[in-house]
């Protein structure tokens, strides 16, 4: 029951060419810093890159761009990220946008082992082209397969031994929903506390969805547009 980990290396020793893993974070916030690093310093390479978005250049996915390790990324907002920009554009490589809400769905089905499901999002739009689309009572749905990944990096505030963990505040955003999706959960966190530390009912994500926890080294916790107003007088 203990699935800690002695440090990142440990924790995506497994990883390989061509796997599919899910990145938690939204921006920049809450994203699996440390695993990020170890992945891009491992090297595996046609990688498809399931993540709200593509980093930033020098942060988050956009790491793992400039290694050209990616193949494929299925995001809702890549606008951020020159590089990126740049491969799309020149065919090298592939990208699947979709909607953020149904991005939402598609994890939290695939996690829960729904196939597929219906949804108004994108009918009538490039979404929904090649798709089976349907009518219920009057409008017009769009089938939209659930998704899953081989490994999933999540970022967590707070998690135990066995792999229960605590989100905060923003840092919450997709981390939760992919942590059920993936073969194989791996979740870093700034503090690693003993089983029974947590109160049960703050519990985000329970321990049966992660596999593996370490605790990570350090954040640097970067901001991507630092936008202040002027201290009032």
């Amino acid at each position: 029951m203990n699935k800690v980990v002695r440090d990142v290396r440990e924790a995506i020793a497994d990883v390989h060419d061509g796997a599919t893993i899910m990145l938690g974070g939204f921006g920049l916030c809450g994203i699996p810093e440390n695993l990020i690093t170890a992945l891009r310093d491992k090297g595996p390479k046609n990688l498809t890159i399931i993540s709200n978005n593509a980093g930033v250049d020098g942060r988050g996915a956009g790491l793992l761009l400039e290694a050209r390790q990616i193949r494929k990324i299925i995001a809702t907002y890549v606008g951020e990220n020159k590089l990126f920009e740049e491969l799309a554009l020149s065919h090298q490589l592939e990208v699947e946008l979709v909607p953020q809400g149904t991005f939402s769905e598609r994890m939290r089905a695939g996690g829960a082992g729904v196939a597929a499901f219906f949804t108004p999002t994108g009918y009538g739009t490039v979404v929904a082209e090649g798709k089976e689309t349907r009518e219920f009572n009057g409008r017009m749905y769009v089938l939209e397969r659930g998704l899953t990944a081989d490994f999933a990096f999540v970022k967590a505030w707070k998690g135990d031994k066995w792999g229960n963990l605590v989100y905060r505040k923003t840092a919450r955003n997709f981390n939760p929903v992919m942590a059920t999706a993936a073969k194989v959960t791996i979740a870093e966190v700034e503090q690693l506390v003993n089983v029974g530390d947590l109160d049960p009912e703050i519990v985000h994500t329970p321990a049966i969805y992660v596999q593996r926890i370490l605790q990570g080294p350090h954040y640097d916790k970067k901001i991507e547009k630092l936008t202040v107003r002027k201290r009032e007088t």
